[in-house]
């Protein structure tokens, strides 16, 4: 199926995209800093702290590769013993008051290291690109690599609609779903990222459960990242025009800003981080539909219906969004599947970074914050006996 010679794109972004997306963004982390606040602590009159011990992160087992010894400032990574400074001593320092007020800061200090690392990928792909062939011709040959594995090799019977006939489709047929597709491409995938994490942080039922997804996502991140930098990879949206695809989202210079930034690496299609994000967030939804595991105050089916309707629907619109816009290939979305399942399975190993927080914040003579996720289930399944005085919780 090839697009007729009058191609209806569909229309492109918002106009206001540049300042719109922004101000979503801005008004997520604000809506999540209140609503995820610590009640009843005054940052003018702030009570003692207390280390709150959420056993989150660190099951006390023998074959752990993080576990607490009998010394409470003293730590076992992978057999090595570590110490580490206690910086309980600075609780009242300003900041440290904002920082118990505001546990969420911390999440937002980490997504934006994220961002930086993600930000180094452009200029890495390009030292590594050979010395006879510049990144842009690299990262073109990837992408064809990739439509000839999926369409004339050996898999071709698992990719037997061809990316470009999926967007033909929807142009010819379904220019107002496209409109559709173009918008949420770039509204969803960071604002929309933000915004569950900011849900999850609020709505899980204790901090290892919020940080199991929260280390998978990271190290799905991580993985990605990896993955831009030795294998960079060019969207349908920039082959040859012999190859048939449309860039139904940047017509007439609609870029979003997301996207458009100098430090953007153009050649991150494989895997697709889009996809990366949708799955976890996904799994994470038909996890909390209490469909595997139950708890008090997520009994009811209606309850478990929407999540798990939501679950499901959610990765299968992005999917779509993604190929249709011709922003991503199918196997792109393969492999973040694969990536996201590996890093779920060993989400644990970013365990080993906890003596740097302590570290961290011993340098910023900050008391490390307690997360506050888990507390408004303090009257359903979360009760006392899940908390081991002494022991804190890290953020990784």
């Amino acid at each position: 199926m090839a697009p007729s010679d009058h191609v209806d794109l569909g229309k492109p972004q918002f106009e206001s995209h540049k300042w719109l997306e922004p101000m979503i963004v801005l008004s997520i982390m604000i809506g999540s800093l209140i609503i995820n606040r610590r009640r009843n602590f005054s940052i003018q009159h702030p009570s003692d702290y207390s280390p709150l011990g959420h056993p989150d992160d660190a099951p006390r087992t023998p074959d752990n590769i993080w576990q607490e010894t009998s010394n409470a400032e003293t730590y076992r990574v992978a057999g090595i013993v570590i110490k580490v400074p206690d910086s309980s001593r600075w609780r009242r320092h300003i900041h440290s008051r904002i920082l118990q007020k505001f546990p969420f800061l911390v999440e937002m200090f980490y997504w934006v290291m994220n961002f930086l690392f993600y930000a180094c990928t452009k200029a890495i792909s390009q030292t590594l690109a050979p010395a006879d062939k510049s990144v842009v011709q690299v990262a073109q040959d990837h992408a064809i690599d990739i439509l000839t594995f999926e369409h004339t090799g050996l898999f071709n019977s698992f990719f037997p609609v061809e990316e470009s006939e999926f967007q033909a489709y929807f142009i010819e047929y379904h220019p107002l779903w496209l409109t559709l597709f173009n918008r949420i491409y770039s509204l969803v995938h960071i604002p929309g990222t933000v915004l569950f994490i900011s849900w999850y942080y609020y709505s899980a039922p204790n901090h290892r459960t919020f940080a199991i997804v929260r280390r998978t996502m990271t190290l799905g991140n991580l993985a990605a990242f990896l993955v831009f930098c030795i294998y960079p990879c060019m969207p349908p949206r920039l082959l040859p025009k012999e190859y048939h695809f449309y860039d139904t989202v940047r017509q007439d210079h609609a870029e979003s800003i997301w996207v458009g930034a100098k430090s953007v690496n153009q050649f991150a299609a494989m895997p697709s981080l889009h996809f990366t994000y949708a799955f976890v967030i996904g799994c994470t939804f038909i996890y909390h539909s209490g469909i595997m595991h139950r708890w008090p105050g997520m009994s009811t089916w209606p309850t478990t219906i929407f999540y798990l309707t939501l679950g499901i629907i959610y990765p299968l619109l992005v999917l779509s969004v993604i190929v249709a816009t011709a922003n991503h290939y199918w196997l792109d979305a393969a492999v973040a599947v694969l990536t996201v399942t590996v890093c779920f399975l060993g989400n644990r190993i970013l365990v080993v970074l906890l003596p740097l927080e302590y570290f961290l914040c011993w340098g910023l003579r900050l008391a490390k914050p307690v997360p506050t996720t888990g507390d408004r289930w303090n009257d359903y399944a979360v009760k006392d006996t899940d908390r081991t005085p002494g022991f804190q919780d890290g953020v990784v």
